[in-house]
């Protein structure tokens, strides 16, 4: 599989950034509020990324960004409207189109027209700026993006603890799913997002598709709270990997040699970050599933 460079197609992925913005700001008005913001983050699907399922009072909605045809699809209960994605739109042109769909079918909701965790300066609901889309490109993206949950599921799916599955964070445009540990950790710093990101221990396990310092896709692990000291890494795997002291993270960075080895990442960096943290109950996180061939028939 070609691994598409940040710089290939970075025109493409701002369009679906700001496009997710929208989906993730309806679901942050609409779904029930969850630690960590596990509320607000948007699920892949075989054709992209959704909300899922919502409710405005008594309706019933999902949205959908379906990059196999190239539109973003509103559902109103029975009601179905595609919007296409088009080389040259605004983003507040979808905005516009999107919430006129809402509100036809009754849905009436408003969201706060700032990007967030984002260089784009423009406001959603006006900014004029015309957007690329590459499909080919765009597919590209979203296949890495499943084949990232794909892995990190595989890892954690074992794991006998709280943790919020993998799913496309629209602030950060990553896929990310994280471990957390029952001991309270308040974010040092009055911080809204990272207020609610982080308050209790946690580890996050996540791909990113690149930006222009970094043009290559990564897998990365972190912990919280973030150590920034160095770490012992004589066990970590494959040897590509590493780990950033100032950043206190683990990264892999993603091509095709290294493609086959994200296992051995994401459990070897896990096991060096829960001794780090000394989880101490870490041992019943591996206690292995009742669950063999026979059951499972």
């Amino acid at each position: 599989m070609h691994i598409p460079l940040h710089s290939e197609w970075h025109d493409t992925k701002l369009t679906l950034h700001l496009i997710s913005q929208l989906l993730g700001k309806i679901k942050l008005k609409l779904a029930p509020p969850e630690p960590q913001w596990g509320h607000v983050s948007l699920p892949l699907t075989v054709q992209g990324f959704t909300t899922g399922l919502l409710f405005e009072g008594e309706r019933a909605l999902q949205i959908d960004v379906d990059l196999l045809t190239s539109c973003l699809v509103v559902h109103v209960e029975e009601q179905t409207d595609a919007i296409p994605i088009e080389a040259g739109k605004t983003i507040k042109s979808y905005h516009d189109d999107l919430f006129a769909r809402l509100r036809e079918h009754g849905v009436h909701v408003n969201i706060n027209p700032k990007p967030q965790e984002m260089a784009f300066k423009g406001l959603l609901d006006t900014d004029e700026t015309p957007l690329a889309y590459d499909a080919t490109y765009a597919r590209k993206g979203l296949r890495l993006f499943q084949r990232a949950a794909h892995e990190q599921l595989t890892y954690l799916s074992k794991l006998r603890c709280r943790k919020i599955k993998p799913a496309l964070f629209w602030g950060t445009f990553d896929v990310s799913s994280l471990v957390i540990y029952p001991i309270e950790h308040p974010f040092p710093e009055d911080k809204i997002i990272e207020r609610v990101a982080f308050d209790e221990q946690l580890i996050e396990f996540g791909f990113w598709l690149g930006d222009d310092v970094t043009d290559r896709p990564s897998y990365f692990v972190l912990p919280y709270p973030f150590l920034f000291r160095p770490l012992p890494t004589d066990t970590l795997k494959p040897e590509a990997a590493y780990y950033d002291a100032e950043k206190s993270e683990f990264f892999l960075t993603l091509d095709e040699a290294t493609s086959g080895h994200v296992q051995d990442f994401l459990s070897t960096s896990f096991d060096i970050l829960m001794r780090e943290m000394d989880w101490t109950t870490r041992d019943h996180f591996f206690i292995p599933l009742k669950l063999d061939e026979e059951s499972a028939e």
